[in-house]
């Protein structure tokens, strides 16, 4: 073998030393890749992420629900109740000292604590209709 000959063999074997190594950590990317995928789905089941999601989606519509329940009905017998036809949103006292004006919309208070109590109302019954009490993970 010549000394070019024996410069080639070296150098065809650093080169395929090279790609080996490259290739082994492509392969251990690969597998931590993996890891952290499956890590990922792993805390997914056991977190009970998308059914925090579902129930997310679920509670967003059941505000939805809520608010034009209170517009259309509570806020209109209210309205009636109070002499007021634009309803609770409108109620509004002012408090004057000096020649500062402050404005409160205690309507609007009493028209957002209705509807955060209808809402609460209804998750805690739909909660113990569905009976989801029950599927609490066993201690």
């Amino acid at each position: 073998m010549t000394k070019g000959q024996d410069s080639l063999a070296t150098r065809k074997a650093k080169s395929a030393a090279a790609k080996a190594a490259a290739t082994a950590r492509e392969k251990k990317a690969a597998q931590l890749a993996a890891n952290q995928v499956g890590g990922f789905v792993h805390f997914m089941r056991t977190q009970g992420v998308v059914g925090l999601a579902i129930g997310f989606v679920v509670g967003t519509q059941a505000r939805v629900l809520i608010d034009q329940l209170t517009a259309s009905f509570v806020n209109p017998l209210l309205g009636l109740v109070l002499g007021t036809g634009e309803g609770l949103g409108a109620k509004v006292f002012y408090l004057t000292i000096g020649e500062n004006t402050a404005e409160f919309a205690w309507g609007a208070f009493v028209y957002a604590l209705i509807n955060f109590v209808a809402i609460a109302a209804i998750i805690y019954f739909t909660f113990r209709w569905l009976r989801l009490d029950k599927l609490d993970k066993p201690k």
